[in-house]
């Protein structure tokens, strides 16, 4: 089933978007991220903090797991095998949202795209990919998505990229019908769960995770963009975040992209952990880490927007604009690089219940887990490239998710467990997973 015109809303407005005309004392309704905020959104400070977990690992005092580094070279050697057959010329591209837009072989955006002027097809590349990765949570095993013009079914991350390409193509986040490729903030306010569900093809017996916080968060981008018209423009489009980088006088550098979509959307995340009135997102808890100050105990991952971040890295580069260090970031915590260490015995966990029942996203478990991926993603790149003879500028870490272990994990994922889910079952509200 293909969404129809308006699939997150019944109406349409006629809208333009007019450059140049931001108040200027537009300020943003959400509070403004405190320094400590601030720094916990640097990978520097993600990085450091995994790490200081990791050498708690290794000293073999973490609560959850035993650290088996020893194993390192052989998950090594899995994932370069695996990069070696779906790349045989080692020309790995950038691990990001594109790569699920081509599923199948069928390069759906240049096909959309075309005829489009440059800066607006960068606009549009923008408007698609931010939506589409905050619907990028966990399908769960069962799910399934049918494209209807080519007739093939996608599970997981490449269904949900088909299903939000599908919507983004019909004009579901524009008001404008006259200009369906976009994504602003009327639209997006509108979205429910039942329209996003019917765009998914949920039903019984395909049963997506999820539904209420993904429309959740797509109603929150919509209040995040009328917030920032220093960001977004007005009236508010994604898409306008990319005039904002086009106008700088240097290309910011791959941490300052990032921190930029922290203080962008913070308001999108649902209030977790917050410090000095404002939500902190993807940042959690964990006994080990001891600090004397406000971030005691936090371990922050931004992995969603990580994954964006890395994501409009590609239309940014098309358009001219080339970021600085574009290996700032960090990995991934997500399932599928953590199953990778989990199913090649890197990380044992003390008790093995845990993985007959599910966890929240905030269990110390779960914290634990994500941490020790970050930590070991940089642990094991250096022995990937060694077995490829490659070195870091052949393959950034960004090429090391991709090529890599983001594919090696579920590879092991559906040898060792009937649906390929991860070894330790997550719960998914649709905002971290």
């Amino acid at each position: 089933m293909r969404p129809e015109a308006g699939g997150c809303t019944s109406s349409r407005k006629r809208s333009s978007v007019l450059r140049g005309s931001i108040p200027l004392n537009a300020r943003p309704r959400t509070p403004a991220r405190s320094p400590a905020a601030v720094r916990l959104g640097r990978p520097a400070e993600i990085r450091r903090r995994c790490h200081e977990i990791l050498a708690i690992g290794e000293r073999g005092d973490l609560p959850h797991f035993d650290v088996r580094t020893d194993r390192l070279a052989a998950a090594a050697g899995i994932v370069a095998g695996v990069t070696r057959e779906r790349y045989p010329d080692l020309t790995v591209p950038p691990h990001s949202r594109w790569r699920h837009f081509e599923v199948g072989g069928i390069d759906r955006w240049n096909a959309r795209a075309r005829g489009l002027d440059p800066d607006e097809r960068a606009r549009a590349a923008f408007d698609l990919v931010v939506p589409s990765v905050l619907l990028d949570a966990g399908a769960g095993a069962g799910w399934r998505y049918r494209e209807a013009e080519t007739g093939q079914q996608f599970a997981r991350s490449e269904g949900l990229a088909v299903a939000s390409f599908a919507m983004f193509s019909a004009g579901a986040f524009s008001s404008d019908a006259a200009r369906p490729l976009r994504t602003d903030a009327s639209a997006l306010r509108a979205c429910g769960p039942q329209r996003l569900a019917e765009a998914f093809q949920t039903g019984p017996g395909n049963r997506l995770e999820g539904m209420e916080g993904r429309a959740g968060l797509l109603r929150a981008l919509g209040e995040a963009l009328e917030e920032r018209p220093d960001l977004f423009g007005s009236p508010p489009r994604v898409g306008g975040l990319y005039d904002r980088f086009r106008a700088l006088p240097a290309p910011p550098s791959a941490a300052e992209l990032l921190e930029t979509l922290l203080d962008a959307l913070q308001s999108v995340w649902p209030e977790r952990i917050v410090l000095h009135g404002a939500s902190l997102g993807d940042v959690w808890r964990h006994p080990s880490l001891r600090r004397d100050d406000e971030t005691d105990r936090l371990v922050p991952f931004h992995k969603l927007t990580q994954w964006l971040a890395y994501s409009l890295m590609e239309p940014l580069a098309r358009a001219g604009v080339r970021l600085r260090d574009p290996g700032g970031l960090t990995g991934l915590a997500e399932y599928r690089n953590g199953g990778l260490f989990i199913d090649t015995g890197v990380l044992e966990p003390r008790d093995k219940g845990v993985f007959a029942v599910e966890h929240p996203p905030g269990a110390e478990l779960v914290v634990e887990w994500r941490a020790l991926t970050v930590a070991l993603l940089d642990r094991l790149a250096p022995l990937v490239r060694d077995r490829l003879g490659l070195d870091e500028k052949q393959l950034p870490l960004a090429g090391l998710l991709e090529g890599g272990t983001w594919a090696a994990g579920r590879m092991l994922a559906r040898r060792a467990r009937e649906g390929g889910g991860p070894p330790i079952r997550l719960v998914s509200d649709g905002t971290v997973f």
